[in-house]
């Protein structure tokens, strides 16, 4: 049965829990993130009480700390699937595993790079954009030299650099989901999620200049049935967990000017 939403005027009470986790996001974004968990509640008054009460990652109230990058600072919303399932990996902030630190080895990339298929995959686009590999050589021996290059070269170390230079171009790295709970399929996360991140898209595209929307996988792509998305420029692509990942184009062509492998 749907649930009836209360009155857009009347505000609702909002778990403290959830509440608390805001702390952790720039105060930019604090009406906005209130706004649209008020959008949550009235679609479905039982889902951020129950969540609550769960157990879910990213743990340490981390929730929202994506939104650490201020408002007026983003020029990409990079939306992907839900946290790493792991509590060391889940951040609250897509892709960049709390359990990476250094990225390389001497023998190519770190294992717990290479233990976070998505992160690996997209280290690896980064070096092909930047013609480091070529798209149907980018293990074993080809990725060993290039790896001990990056120890000395002036590339970045570590997954902290990473998000700093993610950052510095205006990333906002999102989740569809913003948590990941054990019993509970991400999808079914990521649709409560949506009235919230509809509020998120609304605030953007009223910015003064709108960002591009980058969409990672298939539960990322239910964004385009909001209508607010339609004021965005997007570029889309398979979830990163795929190896076709590593050869897209339009990736390639997004990412490749960045640079973002080498040190600020």
């Amino acid at each position: 049965m749907t649930a009836t939403a209360a009155p857009a005027s009347s505000p609702i009470a909002i778990p403290a829990p959830i509440l608390q986790a805001l702390d952790l996001a720039d105060a930019s974004w604090r009406p906005i993130l209130e706004a649209g968990l008020q959008a949550v509640a009235r679609v479905n008054p039982g889902y951020l009480p129950a969540l609550a009460q769960d157990e879910y990652v990213p743990t340490e109230h981390r929730m929202f700390a994506a939104f650490a990058q201020p408002l007026d600072k983003v020029r990409y919303v990079l939306v992907g699937e839900g946290p790493y399932p792991r509590a060391a990996s889940a951040t609250g902030v897509s892709f960049m595993d709390g359990a990476v630190g250094d990225l390389w080895s001497d023998a190519g990339l770190s294992k717990p790079v290479n233990r976070a298929t998505s992160l690996r995959n997209f280290m690896k686009m980064l070096m092909v954009a930047s013609g480091q590999l070529q798209a149907d050589a980018t293990s074993g021996e080809a990725l060993a030299p290039v790896a001990r290059a990056a120890r000395v070269d002036g590339s970045i170390q570590t997954l902290a650099q990473l998000q700093d230079n993610l950052v510095h171009e205006g990333f906002l790295l999102l989740n569809a989901a913003l948590v990941f709970r054990k019993h509970v399929k991400p999808v079914i996360d990521a649709r409560a999620w949506l009235p919230f991140l509809q509020t998120v898209l609304a605030a953007l595209a009223a910015q003064p200049q709108v960002p591009t929307l980058v969409l990672w996988g298939k539960i990322a792509e239910q964004l385009q049935k909001l209508p607010e998305t339609a004021a965005f420029p997007q570029a889309v692509a398979e979830h990163p967990y795929n190896l076709s990942f590593i050869g897209h184009p339009g990736m390639q062509a997004l990412f490749g000017p960045m640079a973002l492998l080498r040190a600020r």
